[in-house]
């Protein structure tokens, strides 16, 4: 497995999210290849630790299967591993985003599916408390109609997000937001944690995933090197 080329791919679908944001329809079918990719990537680190520490996995792989086979074992160098990349998830998935892209990764392994998507209007810059507000498009066969139906739902609604948003950032003395300083964006929300916008997480996400391959591979070099 080429974890290397499945990254790249990830940062097409990203791009491709962004691109067509917020159409739901495409931002869905961007957004599950992008998850199926982290899948895969995190596949990948494990095929790659299986290897290393000549465990002989032959079916296909992941923590639990690794654990299971290092524990039966009795393979330290392993175990080593399993509690290190336990203990480096949880810390790179401590702020929101990370946390909600894992979660949505957890739904499409045991389930298969991906939250709804929903339309929301934004301030182009954010800050952290800043609102949203859901906007009801019609759709055909999933996808927006077109640009001008959303614009028109767009406009039915600014009125009352712009009063919402400027009234909250007015009470954190924060910049006040005015028509030409929204955006349209595909949202999601995943157990408790809400209106999270999918490109903007899948963006944050790409260095993640990084840092998690780059660092595994080093633990697994460092561990399988024991004398």
């Amino acid at each position: 497995m080429n974890i290397e080329k499945i990254i790249d791919d990830c940062k097409i679908y990203q791009k491709q999210i962004k691109q067509y944001d917020p159409d739901p329809f495409y931002v869905n079918y961007f957004f599950s290849k992008f998850i199926d990719s982290i899948n895969m990537v995190i596949e990948g680190v494990f095929d790659e630790a299986n290897r290393d520490f000549g465990l002989f996995i032959t079916e296909k792989i992941s923590y639990e299967k690794f654990l299971k086979k290092a524990k039966e074992k009795n393979d330290v160098k392993a175990i080593k591993f399993s509690e290190w990349y336990i203990e480096k998830i949880n810390q790179e998935h401590k702020s929101r985003f990370p946390k909600a892209i894992k979660k949505i990764c957890e739904l499409k392994i045991k389930e298969n599916t991906l939250p709804e998507i929903k339309i929301m209007i934004r301030a182009k810059d954010r800050y952290e408390n800043d609102i949203n507000q859901q906007i009801i498009v019609s759709l055909s066969n999933g996808k927006l109609r077109s640009k001008e139906e959303l614009q028109i739902e767009i406009n039915r609604e600014l009125p009352v997000f712009l009063e919402v948003i400027n009234h909250k950032r007015t009470e954190n003395n924060e910049p006040s937001v005015n028509e030409n300083q929204i955006a349209t964006s595909s949202f999601f929300d995943i157990e408790d944690i809400f209106q999270v916008e999918v490109a903007y997480a899948a963006e944050i996400y790409i260095p993640v995933l990084l840092r998690l391959v780059e660092e595994s591979r080093k633990k697994i070099k460092e561990l399988a090197s024991w004398s």
